[in-house]
C-alpha cells in the first residue's frame, strides 16, 4: 500500500518537510517512490505537483491526517 506522508529534512530546529508517495513498510526517511511537494510549517509554505498528487490519489494512495490537512488548507481535495 502506498501512502502519501512528511519526510523531514532541513537542519536541527528548521525542519522543512517534503510531500512523498511512498510504501507503508518504509520508515519516516526511507526510500520514497516520488516526491510530490513540500511543506515549510515555519514560513506557513505549500508547494504540490498537483497532476502527482492526482495520479497517486486515483491509484488508491491514503494520505495521512497530517497531509490531507495540508491539502485541504491548498484546496486540492475536499
Amino acid at each position: 500500500m502506498i501512502k502519501l506522508r512528511l519526510k523531514r529534512c532541513g537542519r536541527k530546529q528548521r525542519a522543512i518537510y517534503r510531500i512523498v508517495a511512498i510504501d507503508v513498510r518504509s520508515r519516516r526517511e526511507g526510500k520514497d517512490l516520488r516526491r510530490v511537494g513540500f511543506y515549510d510549517p515555519i514560513k506557513n509554505q505549500t508547494y504540490s505537483n498537483v497532476s502527482a498528487i492526482l495520479y497517486f490519489l486515483e491509484k488508491g494512495a491514503q494520505p495521512t491526517r497530517t497531509v490531507h490537512d495540508i491539502f485541504k488548507k491548498a484546496e486540492l481535495i475536499v
